[in-house]
């Protein structure tokens, strides 16, 4: 049993996760999570042990200096907590982390300890993978679970995905077997340009993540640091012949697929969304856990994820 000692009756909670490492392409995932601890200033209350989980080896421990003192952080996942204010607050318990080296299901396994002993009524993992995606257009998010009932009711695509998987897909699928509700947000960053930091990738998920706990996130630099990243990688592809014909051909790729609903239901939601940013208000506060959007046709507008 997990006992927690120092950390308050939670309101309403939910959990966010995310994993440096294989599902964490342009470090889109981790960098959100540790964006929502320095905004709200999270306080970590746990730390999973690193010799239960961690090949040092893989995942090496660093040594620091601390008032004179060296010191050594190790490799670990850490829980945090912070509250997000308003008419209806309510607590986001963070986790971050590596994904593990072993032991996988113990892992999943201590992280749903966690979740039930604070009453975690929805677990929301982060993740991210390299995509044929233009880096000039908007970031894909698909929004995945493998509960039908939580697909329909918070507009999802119910997971079909078959083959090899990370701590990503391992947690979820835990969780959906302890009758845990969970859900995974997958950004789709450029494979030309898949190294850290990708803050575009970054904004979107914590845009999609607003909309789907109803939470105002602070976004603070990142909406610059996003327009400061496409302008530069604009400028490497300018450089390179053969990249900017590249681009060309996955941007009108793209623009094809999207086609058939940019002048519908796309419209309509980026429009609410801009209307709900600007007022500052919700579509729908009485149900916490349902994005306010219209309800999805018979087609599937993201991009095919592991999970």
């Amino acid at each position: 049993m997990i006992e927690l000692e120092g950390v308050p009756e939670l309101i309403d909670p939910v959990m966010v996760a995310a994993f440096e490492g294989w599902n964490d392409a342009g470090d889109a995932a981790s960098t959100a999570v540790a964006h929502l601890e320095r905004e709200w200033k999270g306080e970590v209350f746990a730390a999973l042990d690193a010799e239960d989980y961690y090949d040092f080896q893989v995942n090496r421990p660093t040594v620091f200096m601390d008032g004179g003192v060296r010191k050594i952080t190790w490799p670990t996942t850490r829980l945090s907590v912070v509250r997000v204010g308003g008419d209806k607050p309510r607590d986001l318990v963070l986790v971050r982390g590596i994904e593990p080296s072993m032991r996988w299901r113990s892992f999943c396994n201590e992280l749903l300890g966690f979740a039930h002993e604070l009453g975690v009524e929805l677990v929301v993992i982060l993740g991210a993978l390299l995509g044929d995606t233009p880096h000039t257009r908007p970031v894909p998010i698909s929004g995945t679970t493998s509960d039908p009932d939580l697909a329909r009711r918070m507009d999802l695509e119910e997971t079909k995905y078959e083959g090899p998987t990370g701590i990503v897909g391992v947690l979820q699928e835990a969780c959906t077997h302890a009758g845990v509700p969970a859900v995974s947000l997958w950004a789709a960053v450029p494979h030309y340009v898949s190294q850290p930091p990708n803050p575009k990738a970054t904004l979107a998920l914590l845009n999609r993540l607003e909309d789907l706990i109803d939470v105002r996130v602070p976004l603070g630099e990142l909406p610059e640091d996003a327009r400061a990243w496409q302008v530069g990688v604009d400028q490497l592809a300018a450089e390179d012949s053969e990249v900017a014909e590249y681009v060309q051909t996955l941007e009108e790729a793209r623009d094809t697929a999207e086609l058939p609903e940019a002048s519908g239901e796309a419209i309509a939601r980026e429009f609410e969304r801009y209307l709900r940013r600007r007022d500052g208000g919700r579509d729908n506060p009485g149900d916490r856990t349902r994005p306010p959007m219209p309800p999805k046709p018979g087609t599937d507008d993201g991009e095919s994820s592991e999970d």
